[in-house]
């Protein structure tokens, strides 16, 4: 035998144009989901690497296409089908325009993208793309008049004040969020190993009031503490960060680090964010296809993303 046989192929899997082969949508001003898949491949990289993350979208779609035929059987992630009868799907809005050079430009056409998801109701949830994705993202979200905690899922805490001359890179997604003022919280989960940070950005984060659980700390003691720093009723940013997760289930990303997360600690840590509070935004970021091992990366994360989905739509249908 030559080749590799289309194993999804006997799970009627199809070439999906969109993530879980859930309705397209293109136009945000008539937006009507539980949840929307966004792409955004660039928002503003370093110039040495540049957009090295910019088939991250794409490659969820892909990694997806095993599901599409069976997005309406039991998840048993979810108890339930991912949409349950009387909840909203969610729709999946394609990847926003970007450009390799006018980064301030980027950045505005995805928080103009999230303004207007959010003002029809829908939580967005953006993928990436680099983490410098999120801070438009966040910045966004101060539109509603709302105040929010962001609950990070991540490697690296992300507090360069600038790092190679850029404020706006991945090095800095929480120390700019910390500067929003609709930010009122932030939980930081999952820090290990050595990343861009100096202990005088660690040092920075702990006096404006993050609070932290590491990788280590969620090894040796569970995950209860850092649930329990969700208040009951916040609206909940979640920013995650692909390389939270160990790199033997994900290791599509630029940052593995050992020591990383499980698939169930995140997704529980997500579910919490919903039950404890309300999930207003979400994103996936780091997702790097090229370091893919035998596609492992892109079913840990598009699951991880589905089972979001699911989670969100139960939130709203609950609400009402």
């Amino acid at each position: 035998m030559t080749g590799k046989p289309d194993l999804a192929a006997l799970f009627g899997a199809t070439e999906a144009r969109t993530f879980l082969g859930l309705d397209a949508c293109d136009d945000l001003a008539t937006i009507d989901a539980s949840s929307a898949f966004v792409g955004a491949p660039c928002a503003t990289p370093y110039g040495s690497v540049g957009a090295y993350a910019r088939n991250g979208p794409d490659s969820l779609r892909h990694a997806s296409g095993s599901l599409t035929a069976n997005v309406d059987r039991h998840n048993f992630d979810l108890s339930g089908p991912t949409f349950p009868s009387g909840t909203r799907r969610a729709v999946d809005c394609g990847d926003l325009p970007w450009s390799d050079s006018d980064f301030a430009g980027n950045r505005q056409t995805i928080r103009d993208a999230i303004s207007m998801i959010v003002s029809r109701g829908v939580v967005p949830i953006l993928i990436g793309g680099d983490d410098s994705v999120p801070i438009p993202m966040i910045d966004a979200m101060g539109d509603s008049g709302k105040s929010y905690t962001i609950l990070q899922i991540d490697a690296h805490i992300d507090w360069r004040d600038s790092h190679m001359g850029e404020t706006h890179g991945l090095s800095s997604t929480m120390r700019r969020a910390s500067e929003m003022d609709h930010v009122k919280k932030i939980i930081q989960v999952g820090a290990r190993g050595i990343g861009s940070g100096h202990s005088s950005d660690y040092e920075d984060a702990v006096a404006w009031g993050v609070q932290f659980c590491t990788g280590p700390d969620i090894h040796r003691r569970g995950l209860g503490p850092a649930i329990d720093r969700i208040d009951p009723g916040t609206e909940v940013i979640l920013c995650i960060d692909i390389d939270a997760m160990d790199p033997s289930i994900a290791p599509n990303t630029i940052g593995r680090a050992p020591g990383g997360l499980t698939y169930y600690q995140v997704l529980e840590l997500i579910v919490a964010a919903s039950e404890r509070g309300r999930i207003a935004a979400a994103d996936f970021v780091e997702i790097m296809p090229e370091a893919d091992v035998d596609g492992i990366g892109g079913l840990t994360v598009s699951r991880l993303v589905a089972a979001t989905m699911g989670i969100i739509a139960r939130q709203q249908s609950d609400s009402n």
